[in-house]
């Protein structure tokens, strides 16, 4: 094998071989090399940032300083830069792909080397570079005390167990060895889904997991239903993620959204207090804060229920959580441009300007349980999201790091199209985690606690009483005014773009909050 590398490496592949240059000359690259051989891939040369092993020859390859890598590219008409960066953090990682990405080459990962030892994975398999990575984001260690306080040896609730955030939920609850976990979702597939891929967790983990898993279908706007579901099953935590969180589809849905993230809301906690459940956990947005749009005044109008409700009762402590989009969900941007990249663009970016925080499904979710172990009873907490990332510049380095430029008015010629479609109705151009400046630390240095105002529960109540009737006679317009009227700082207008309100009268209100 190393004889036909040689070989090849003189004459510069076959025609059937893609060249490659390998970033990473420690113990992953060298494996990497190794196994190159079998496949249509053909290494060129290894660059590594260790000054003590440049200018060395391994495996039949010489090892460059990355400054090189432009001209290596070149000289080999290499068309992949692949990493193997064993165990380098992503701090790391974003530094080395931002070097890498105005090359001109597709950066490309591989499998683990543990999964192409086991036969689980070829290393042929190459991967997209991961926005994790790209976007630099390190994980903190969880607290174990946090993690377990309110799951280990207890009954516990998800609802909307099959959603990208409440199935990461259920994985790391089930970890946590809970006597019980109660799936409680509306969609039958992905309930299936959930249920089976525990199960064959539980199964791995042989002995070691006794939690027993119930599948329950059901909607949270189906109040006895979950009477029903809590009585029989007395949980002690609920998470609650189920909930509409579609920004356009809610605008065009606006009876629906209301009744799902308010007044499913209010039932879930409603049917808690009355089995003396101990904690119950909202999975909050960061569009609640000052909303633009109806998704985000609903979900706001939630967590206002729950602060009322912990001021009116004492039996179960209500905490929510507020953080921003995760990647890997189903509207996150990242899956939609690999499609649209891979089918030859263009790219679809609503605003030149628009700006999001993002973090991992697994690290929200993460945190989400250690926040609600913190709560004392009506807490906003919110989760340090990093840096915000501007969406067209994530687009610009999908486009890169797929090997490809991009095709505007300075490049004509180039590959992908960026084209700007437009702020979707109730969008915004950029997203906030706090409504005010009060705000604390925690025991946990990405969890803070937010101050935030709330109503009595007098009041909360009198705001669902009319929600409530308006909703019953799918009137729009009345919707829309008590969502603009409610203390959210909801900033819209009366037009409608709801087809099915009774009362579609497209009425334009110059009144803001």
């Amino acid at each position: 094998m190393l004889m036909r590398s040689i070989v090849a490496l003189i004459n510069g592949g076959s025609q059937n071989t893609t060249n490659v240059i390998v970033y990473g000359a420690g113990e992953t690259g060298c494996q990497l090399v190794r196994s190159l051989g079998a496949t249509n891939y053909h290494a060129v040369a290894f660059v590594d940032d260790n000054p003590t092993i440049q200018g060395s020859v391994i495996y039949g390859l010489k090892v460059y300083n990355p400054k090189k890598a432009q001209e290596l590219i070149v000289r080999y008409n290499a068309k992949i830069t692949l990493l193997a960066l064993g165990g380098a953090g992503r701090n790391q990682k974003s530094k080395i792909i931002k070097q890498l990405e105005d090359l001109g080459t597709a950066v490309k990962t591989i499998p683990p080397i543990h999964q192409i030892v086991e036969g689980t994975a070829k290393i042929s398999d190459l991967q997209d570079v991961s926005i994790e990575d790209l976007l630099g984001r390190e994980p903190v260690a969880a607290e174990p005390k946090l993690l377990s306080r309110c799951i280990k040896n207890k009954v516990v609730m998800v609802t909307g167990a099959g959603g990208s955030i409440g199935s990461e939920l259920t994985r790391q609850i089930l970890n946590l060895k809970p006597a019980k976990l109660i799936l409680f979702e509306i969609s039958e597939f992905s309930l299936y889904t959930i249920e089976q891929e525990l199960i064959q967790n539980c199964k791995a983990k042989g002995s070691k997991c006794k939690t027993e898993i119930i599948p329950i279908l059901g909607s949270v706007q189906n109040l006895p239903h979950l009477k029903q579901t809590m009585r029989t099953f007395q949980p002690n935590t609920i998470y609650h993620a189920a909930a509409y969180k579609h920004v356009p589809m809610v605008e065009h849905n606006i009876v629906e959204g209301v009744k799902n993230n308010i007044f499913g809301t209010w039932n879930c906690a409603q049917a808690a207090i009355d089995v003396n459940a101990d904690s119950f956990v909202l999975v909050s947005t960061d569009k609640a804060v000052r909303p633009t749009n109806v998704m985000g005044t609903t979900k706001r109008i939630a967590e206002l229920v729950l602060q009322a409700l912990a001021k009116h009762q004492n039996k179960t402590r209500f905490t929510m959580v507020r953080f921003g989009n995760v990647l890997g969900s189903s509207g996150s941007v990242v899956p939609l441009f690999r499609k649209q990249i891979k089918s030859g663009g263009p790219i679809t970016v609503t605003h030149p300007d628009i700006i999001r925080y993002f973090m991992t499904i697994p690290e929200a979710a993460e945190l989400v349980i250690q926040a609600g172990s913190m709560g004392m009873g009506g807490d906003v907490f919110v989760l340090d999201m990093g840096e915000p990332v501007k969406i067209a510049d994530l687009a610009v380095e999908m486009i890169k790091l797929s090997g490809l430029t991009v095709c505007s008015a300075e490049n004509p010629n180039g590959d992908i199209a960026i084209e700007y479609s437009g702020l979707r109705p109730g969008e915004k151009l950029y997203e906030e985690l706090l409504i005010g400046d009060n705000v604390s630390g925690t025991e946990h240095k990405r969890i803070m606690r937010a101050e935030e105002k709330s109503l009595s529960w007098k009041d909360t109540e009198a705001l669902l009483t009319a929600l409530n009737s308006a909703c019953a006679a799918y009137d729009g317009v009345t919707i829309k005014q008590l969502l603009l009227d409610a203390p959210t700082d909801y900033v819209g207008t009366l037009e409608l773009v709801d087809p099915l309100s009774k009362q579609n009268l497209s009425i334009t209100s110059q009144f803001t909050h």
